[in-house]
């Protein structure tokens, strides 16, 4: 698969708003006609591609490149490494207080 089809890119996400907003405006003028339940199929239909771009959306925004998953590992494996090799330190704050020369 293509690292285009694995993301989602602003154009995409800009026509998931506009297919929202789109089916709340119909949902809207349906009520308003009184024909909410009449247009029933309509809906359907509509919800039907919205939940579809929504599920690529939900998938696709959180892919990680091959570039962003090994990066990830990196910070992932220094942490783990500072973590369990951190020096502790012996020294006592009331050590340095009053020097004997």
């Amino acid at each position: 698969m293509a690292e285009q089809e694995q993301t989602y890119d602003e154009g995409r996400a800009r026509n998931l708003e506009a297919l929202l907003r789109a089916l709340a405006e119909r949902i809207q003028a349906l009520d308003g006609e009184g024909r909410l339940l009449d247009g029933a199929g309509e809906l359907m239909r509509l919800i039907g591609d919205v939940r579809s771009e929504l599920f690529h959306y939900e998938v696709r925004i959180t892919y990680d490149t091959p570039e962003i998953a090994e990066s990830r590992r990196i910070v992932s494996d220094a942490q783990k490494n500072e973590e369990s090799t951190w020096p502790t330190s012996e020294w006592k704050p009331d050590e340095d207080e009053s020097p004997e020369w």
